[in-house]
Formats: structure tokens, sequence, C-alpha cells
């Protein structure tokens, strides 16, 4: 069985990064991250992910709000643990 794991938000950032996600801005806590991506028309397409920087680990319960911010391509599998 998988489930998401505890990660630190530097993890989650870095990852994020690592797909493509550049940093925008940050206010207080919360880093904002932007991907932009083109539709199936060719258009382009702006993809925000909001992670708290905060001093514990992301819950999971976090960690997937993020997951779902992020598009389909970005699945969860890249923060999975086998268990």
């Amino acid at each position: 069985m998988t489930k998401l794991p505890r990660l630190p938000a530097a993890a989650v950032v870095a990852a994020l990064k690592r797909l493509g996600f550049e940093e925008v801005r940050q206010k207080g806590s919360h880093l904002v991250l932007r991907r932009t991506m083109l539709n199936a028309d060719g258009s382009a397409a702006a993809v925000i992910c909001v992670v708290p920087l905060h001093r514990r680990d992301l819950a999971v319960g976090t960690l997937a709000s993020v997951l779902r911010q992020s598009p389909h391509a970005i699945k969860i599998r890249y923060f999975l643990v086998t268990a």
C-alpha cells in the first residue's frame, strides 16, 4: 500500500522546481510557484501552486492540497512512499 509522506516544505519546493515551476513571490510564510503550460489549442496557461513554508514538515493533507493545485502531469507518484 502507498501513502503520501510527511515532507519538509523545502523538499516539496525542490520537487516542484525540478518539474518546471518557478518562484513568483512570497507573502509571509507562503511561497507561490508558477509553471506555464500549453493547452491543446496551443495557447499558454499558467498553473499556480502555493506551498506553506512552516518549520514543521507539511501535513499529508497539505501536500495533497498542493498536488491538487498542480497540473495533471504532476502526479502523486513523485511523492509516494511504499509502505
